[in-house]
């Protein structure tokens, strides 16, 4: 199979489409996924659900890179933007909101937990929100809007990097 060079103005909208949280690029391994404990705690009083609810109620709103309001979401846009109408402030990136968040097992993943990925290379770079039942919510990239996808695929085992969770109250961002 012989291959050929894109033109230079295809490579560049390629990956200007591919940036951002891309579910495309280099592929670091990570651990997969353990059995989720339905039954196990989510955040601080109770907003686990509501920030599930919120962010579930935003499936099909279009991917706006750097977007963070109802007009369109990046990955962690969507994280926050759901924190905040719950009244929990959180960093603005997936990287940031890694570092900042309580580490949760996953085996004690609770709807409206965050859960972290690593798509392009060593670092955490796309984010989303646990919903329950192995689902979260996320804006996965340009062109494609905001959707629920499952922990257990074999794309998201293969980049998942960490699960985190914030209680309440307002956390300042770093």
């Amino acid at each position: 199979m012989r291959r050929t060079a894109l033109p230079a103005a295809l490579a560049l909208a390629l990956a200007t489409l591919l940036s951002a949280c891309s579910l495309f690029g280099a592929r670091a391994p990570a651990p997969a996924p353990v059995a989720l404990n339905p039954a196990a705690p989510g955040p601080a009083n109770g907003q686990g659900a509501a920030i599930a609810a919120l962010a579930a109620s935003l499936i099909g709103t279009r991917y706006e890179f750097g977007g963070a309001d109802q007009s369109g979401f990046d990955c962690s846009g969507l994280a926050l933007y759901v924190y905040e109408r719950v009244g929990i402030s959180i960093p603005r990136t997936a990287a940031a909101q890694q570092r900042a968040a309580l580490p949760v097992a996953v085996a004690q993943l609770a709807p409206g937990d965050l859960v972290f990925f690593r798509l392009r290379g060593h670092h955490v770079d796309h984010v989303g929100v646990y919903a329950g039942a192995g689902r979260f919510i996320h804006a996965p990239h340009s062109g494609v809007a905001v959707a629920s996808a499952d922990l257990s695929d074999a794309y998201f085992a293969q980049h998942f990097a960490a699960a985190g969770r914030f209680g309440g109250g307002a956390l300042s961002s770093p």
